[in-house]
């Protein structure tokens, strides 16, 4: 298979658009000359990334996220390991409106201008007042696997809290041919704090079952929308939810070296 395998989800296409599985991710980075379609072929075994979730971006205040690309480059000025890609992990916007959608563009291009490529999730709002098509239209896929060297990256679309049969077999497949270090990006949380949570994943049996594909094939899952921090390990599988970026200015600086992987948790 390519490096880079690109697969819309069709979890929340209209009816009309149900058959429409391959859409390439539309945005570049940069100045628009390269399609961050794949991690570079050279890419390095030992590594850093940088993961923000809930931007919540409305009427173009960013609260903040346009600050990012300046605190990765006070971060690579001193790293033993620079961050080499970028995750935002869904409600990027408020309202899914066009407008905020190309505000965050906006941020992944400067990223993109530094060579680091910043990957979209798409989460709950938005595709907020029928707003899924402005995605579609501007991004594009909203589930994707992206390869470089030894890591496989693999985006998940959860903004409607499931993730569908067709999805996770897709998963399941993608998983028997991906490199040594696999990390999974979502928006809606597996776990919440306390017996009973809204915020996740809703179907106990798709949570169940996504347990036991990432049970040995899986590093570690990233996850947002419940605006909180929740680390919780299950097999061999770290799951980190991550507090909301809005609120909080948090992001989280994951390492990955031969010896094994870290993380530690910033503010702007």
């Amino acid at each position: 298979m390519p490096a880079a395998t690109l697969i819309s989800s069709a979890l929340l296409l209209p009816p009309i658009l149900t058959s429409v599985l391959k859409t390439k991710i539309k945005f570049l980075g940069g100045d628009g000359s390269r399609d961050w379609t794949s991690l570079p072929a050279t890419f390095p075994a030992e590594y850093s990334f940088v993961i923000v979730t809930d931007l919540h971006i409305e009427d173009g205040d960013m609260f903040g996220f346009d600050k990012l690309p300046d605190a990765i480059t006070e971060y690579n000025a001193e790293a033993e390991l620079p961050i080499a890609f970028a995750v935002a992990l869904g409600d990027i916007t408020q309202y899914g409106t066009e407008e905020d959608i190309k505000k965050f563009m906006e941020v992944a291009e400067n990223l993109g201008k530094m060579d680091i490529p910043c990957y979209p999730v798409i989460g709950n709002h938005d595709i907020y007042f029928g707003n899924w098509p402005v995605w579609k239209g501007l991004i594009g896929s909203t589930r994707y696997r992206i390869d470089g060297g030894n890591t496989s990256l693999f985006i998940l679309d959860s903004a409607n809290s499931f993730f569908g049969k067709q999805q996770l077999d897709w998963l399941q497949s993608e998983l028997l041919s991906a490199k040594k270090n696999v990390f999974v990006f979502t928006h809606s949380p597996l776990f919440v704090e306390g017996p009973v949570g809204m915020q996740q994943i809703t179907d106990t049996r798709e949570r169940a079952r996504v347990i036991s594909i990432l049970n040995d094939k899986c590093d570690m899952m990233f996850m947002g929308h419940s605006h909180k921090r929740v680390i919780n390990n299950t097999g061999n599988v770290e799951y980190v939810s991550i507090e909301d970026f809005k609120s909080f200015k948090t992001y989280c600086v994951v390492t990955v070296r031969s010896s094994g992987i870290s993380y530690e948790f910033k503010k702007l």
